[in-house]
């Protein structure tokens, strides 16, 4: 499932967003990806595609720090919740924006997801909801060497 959020990126992040889900389906199935990937990342682009900040109470940007649930540190890496908090705690991420990240690494429940995946998480999560998505970004986000990501 990775390697299509790589992909997605590579060919459809100048066009500012990927085709809908059945569009999607359809192109990641020409360019070879496995047929259970596919389903997977579709389902959870949809999910991602429905978070909206106002579905989060707006008092979650006024609170202090954030301790992680005994369910998010087994399924989520330390350094994976290392650095959402770091990326939080310098202003690149808001609170919500953790809680969307947090929400989508979740819904992948691998027991001890990497930061390599965590930051593809980010990286999703950002593109998603910012129009002015900076390009440089990336560079921190996607592995330089997607081999690190299986």
């Amino acid at each position: 499932m990775f390697d299509i959020f790589i992909y997605l990126f590579e060919y459809y992040f100048d066009a500012g967003n990927f085709p809908d889900p059945e569009n999607l389906s359809v192109k990641l199935s020409a360019a070879g990806f496995d047929e259970d990937d596919i389903t997977q990342a579709v389902s959870w682009l949809s999910g991602l595609r429905e978070l909206s900040l106002v579905d989060y109470p707006a008092t979650i940007n006024q609170t202090g720090s954030r301790c992680f649930a005994d369910l998010e540190r087994q399924l989520i890496c330390i350094d994976g919740l290392r650095y959402i908090s770091f990326w939080e705690q310098n202003n690149v991420i808001s609170p919500v924006e953790r809680e969307m990240i947090i929400d989508r690494a979740l819904v992948i429940g691998n027991d001890n997801l990497s930061l390599d995946k965590v930051k593809l998480i980010t990286l999703m999560v950002l593109w998603n909801q910012h129009d002015d998505f900076d390009f440089m970004m990336m560079e921190d986000l996607i592995p330089a060497n997607s081999n690190l990501i299986h």
